[in-house]
């Protein structure tokens, strides 16, 4: 009998090779605990590995190959979809976020990317590497707008942002970039296709003062969060883990403005940016 054939990276390729892993591990009479257990990985990870939800790494496509007797198929495949147009650190996360049902995320510093427009995202990666080429800061922005169109569909992924008032506050870019950035998130809001609230400066201490949070649910697949620092991220899938990132974010829904009064001073922030009022 001849093996799979390789993958066409073009065409869900991450679907396309869980359902070839999940397969194999049939064939072979394993449970996902069971293949997991060597790699000292959860089921569950196998389990979003076969859902796609998660990116196959080469260390751990070696090891399955040779217990799963599958001849190199998975480690020739995974380096094939290892390239990305996205940082290697947020790489994983964006592929993540592109089958999400539904998103959850508290930004404490920038609006997320899902929500930027062309102007402000240039403003921020200028910002991150003040001395790259037009050309290179172009293909970031590029690739940061692509992300954007997760938006086109008009219900899904349901997305639940939470922005610290230190997001509208601080001026990226310029006042004009500030206005229209503000006046592009509201505009969804006012669409109903997201919802937003602001963590006003008077909520005090809160639940997630160390830094921002996503979490991220899925059709088929546990659930995932994660978690950023500069240059540095990571896919949390310990169910105990994300059901604490989960508590904390009920806890920021709860201490935040409502969706109507965030709306209004969202807007009212845009309006001073947009008569060339500063903010402190």
């Amino acid at each position: 009998m001849s093996g799979p054939k390789d993958l066409d990276p073009s065409s869900s390729p991450r679907a396309l090779l869980g359902a070839e892993l999940r397969h194999a591990r049939e064939r072979k009479g394993l449970s996902q605990a069971e293949l997991g257990e060597p790699l000292f990985v959860s089921g569950s990870f196998i389990g979003q590995l076969e859902a796609g939800t998660r990116r196959m790494q080469l260390e751990y496509a070696v090891q399955i190959d040779e217990i799963l007797g599958t001849g190199g198929f998975l480690a020739r495949n995974c380096q094939a979809l290892a390239k990305s147009k996205y940082p290697d650190h947020f790489a994983e996360a964006a592929e993540a976020e592109a089958i999400a049902t539904a998103i959850r995320e508290y930004s404490q510093l920038l609006i997320p990317g899902l929500l930027q427009t062309k102007a402000y995202a240039e403003a921020v990666f200028r910002a991150y590497q003040p001395t790259a080429p037009d050309a290179k800061i172009d293909d970031l922005v590029a690739a940061r707008l692509e992300r954007v169109h997760l938006l086109d569909d008009p219900t899904t992924p349901l997305l639940w942002v939470i922005l610290d008032e230190a997001v509208l506050r601080r001026e990226v870019g310029d006042r004009t970039v500030m206005a229209e950035a503000l006046r592009h998130v509201s505009s969804l809001a006012r669409r109903r296709r997201i919802i937003v609230q602001v963590l006003p400066f008077t909520a005090g201490a809160h639940a997630s003062m160390e830094g921002s949070l996503k979490l991220m649910e899925f059709e088929d697949a546990p659930p995932l969060s994660f978690v950023e620092a500069p240059d540095m991220g990571k896919l949390l899938d310990d169910p105990a883990t994300v059901a604490r990132h989960t508590l904390m974010f009920s806890l920021l829904q709860a201490a935040a403005l409502s969706p109507q009064k965030s709306l209004v001073l969202i807007e009212s922030v845009a309006q001073d940016y947009g008569h060339g009022v500063q903010h402190p």
